[in-house]
């Protein structure tokens, strides 16, 4: 939503500027555009192999999206995390076994719909209380384990932006080949009359015009949203370490929840009250 907005923002503030001086005619070029958007995106094309492609085409969603958490969606994983561990607690570990090796029949997972739909999350969560279940005892161990396999979804998820930043990047520099393609082309009709000539010059310089606002208003804010997106899914795998490091501790299922709860950042956690209320209510289930 808020891209959007700044979108429309930018090309308003830009064209509102220009029109009271300028035909808005002169800006259209299509071949200015085909030739800086199409050298991008060829450029973006040979940078990247294939599953990257297919993840940048993914990814374009995520932008309008903005974070991909909200409070609510911690507060259900927060309460998903009580639930398990008060079960491992009263009943041992091997008592989640049955549950984390069919999450999608689990009566506790399927507690909490919304959580179940993020495949990953799942995947996740089942795969250490899994290595829990088989004796994982060594804290450094388990939590070197989890910084590498979020280390390694991070990466994975960065690699649209990065992609995306690169291109935004080139932008600029596409549109001065335009300009002097466009340069070229006034030079072969320098016998033209000068209303001629001021036509070709200024569809030349629509090119450098078109790089920088494409690069900086643009692609790089489209850049700018994807790396919020990526930050915001590695700090919900990181809430879940926290939540996973403070039972392998010993710590109790409220304690290791507020563990958890005091990763997030301030305008997406719930309060103290809001987690006790869920945890009250998941208990009385």
């Amino acid at each position: 939503m808020f891209f959007i907005i700044g979108f429309l923002i930018v090309v308003g503030s830009v064209l509102g500027g220009y029109l009271p001086h300028g035909d808005i005619g002169v800006l259209i070029q299509p071949l200015e555009v085909l030739i800086i958007l199409g050298a991008a995106i060829g450029a973006l094309l040979a940078s990247s192999i294939k599953p990257m492609v297919g993840k940048i085409a993914k990814s374009f969603g995520h932008i309008v999206k903005g974070l991909p958490y909200t409070k609510a969606s911690y507060l259900e994983l927060l309460t998903l995390l009580y639930s398990n561990f008060r079960l491992a607690k009263s009943k041992g570990m091997l008592a989640l076994e049955a549950h984390i090796e069919n999450p999608h029949e689990s009566a506790i997972f399927h507690a909490y719909p919304n959580f179940m739909k993020n495949h990953h999350a799942v995947d996740f969560i089942c795969d250490y209380l899994r290595l829990m279940t088989m004796g994982t005892e060594n804290p450094h161990e388990f939590g070197a384990l989890i910084d590498l396999d979020i280390e390694t979804h991070h990466h994975e998820a960065m690699a649209p932006s990065e992609a995306i930043q690169k291109m935004a990047d080139g932008l600029p520099a596409f549109g001065i080949v335009a300009a002097v393609l466009g340069v070229v082309v006034t030079m072969a009709s320098i016998t033209e009359p000068p209303e001629v000539l001021g036509g070709l010059i200024g569809a030349a310089l629509v090119g450098t015009f078109l790089g920088l606002l494409l690069a900086y208003g643009i692609v790089g804010p489209m850049a700018t949203a994807l790396k919020n997106y990526a930050d915001g899914e590695s700090k919900y795998f990181a809430c879940i370490k926290a939540g996973l490091m403070a039972h392998l501790q010993g710590y109790a299922p409220a304690v290791l929840v507020e563990f958890a709860r005091k990763t997030l950042y301030s305008f997406e956690r719930p309060t103290f009250q809001e987690l006790e209320q869920a945890v009250t209510n998941a208990q009385a289930v």
